[in-house]
């Protein structure tokens, strides 16, 4: 083999690898959990790596040699705290990991990049969410509104958080995730904002990452969040009058859904009360909607901003 052939095959060989930079957030309260994802992470094949734990008000330790670490002095919030380690990582696609989810197949990383790759219209993957062994995945996990089968993949219009795979220059014409949603349906609007900048949004539902089965209706902060970024949604996004009917909507849903649930709906009131109260926007942000051209694409693929 001549050198001009060995330096040939090297490149081609490289060029089949997939660059990611990878934002584990975590506030280390779980790092048996954050450890098991960082070995599936390092476990990969076909990609290289360049991972980053951001340590939400912590400073990270006892985690694998190679991985980055940023402390952020508070806790910011879990969009917020995700774009903040994006600056510290290099790739051609992005991936966010929650700290208690794992990639229990080590292709994971390599068969969505394969599918941006293939389909460049795709800015953003969420793959199948479940708990390996565990009881039957919620159905909130499917980010549809017509669920069907867990393993069906299709458009969506909002994503599960937890594991979400992203061409970088995605994420980077739409904006990142909406730092002062603290969490909860972050994931909405990152995938609107993704479909508002061209791109279309995948769940990939025959492929699988790993994620306890937890109940998020235990606390009423849960119930509280839910509204409230439920309005600033509505009012960052929409134009009226889409912005009054996707609220009104919503608001006639959970007002059906708990009317015998005080418990419940009370803490979700507090919230929808203050989302037209407070700003939903942060200091580093002006109000930018979405266009009339992104809102035209999302509603000839079935999903008017609406309900």
């Amino acid at each position: 083999m001549t050198d001009s052939t060995r330096v040939l095959q090297q490149k081609l060989e490289a060029s089949r690898k997939y660059s990611f930079g990878v934002v584990v957030l975590t506030q280390g309260k779980r790092i048996g959990d954050l450890n098991r994802g960082f070995q599936s992470l390092l476990a990969q094949k076909g990609v290289d790596l360049d991972i980053v734990c951001v340590g939400n008000g912590w400073v990270p330790d006892g985690i694998p040699d190679g991985v980055k670490k940023l402390a952020l002095p508070e806790n910011l919030g879990i969009p917020a705290g995700r774009n903040a380690g994006v600056p510290h990582v290099k790739g051609e696609f992005l991936f966010f990991l929650d700290d208690d989810a794992w990639l229990p197949d080590d292709t994971t990383l390599m068969q969505m990049a394969q599918l941006m790759r293939t389909k460049p219209e795709i800015g953003l993957v969420q793959p199948r969410v479940e708990e390996p062994g565990g009881p039957d995945s919620p159905k909130r996990w499917i980010p549809r509104l017509k669920k069907g089968a867990a393993d069906h993949s299709s458009n969506v219009f909002s994503v599960w958080e937890g594991a979400v795979c992203m061409q970088r220059k995605a994420f980077d014409k739409c904006g990142g995730w909406p730092a002062p949603f603290w969490y909860a349906h972050e994931g909405i609007e990152l995938a609107w904002r993704v479909w508002d900048a061209g791109y279309s949004v995948w769940y990939m539902g025959e492929l699988a990452v790993a994620h306890p089965v937890i109940d998020p209706r235990r606390h009423d902060e849960y119930f509280y969040m839910n509204a409230r970024n439920r309005v600033w949604l509505a009012r960052r996004n929409l134009p009226w009058p889409l912005s009054w009917a996707y609220v009104g909507s919503w608001t006639l849903i959970q007002c059906l859904k708990w009317a015998n649930k005080p418990k419940q709906l009370k803490p979700w009131m507090s919230g929808w009360r203050d989302g037209w109260k407070l700003n939903p926007w942060g200091d580093d942000e002006s109000p930018h909607k979405l266009s009339g051209k992104g809102l035209l694409r999302m509603t000839t693929r079935g999903r008017p901003p609406v309900v």
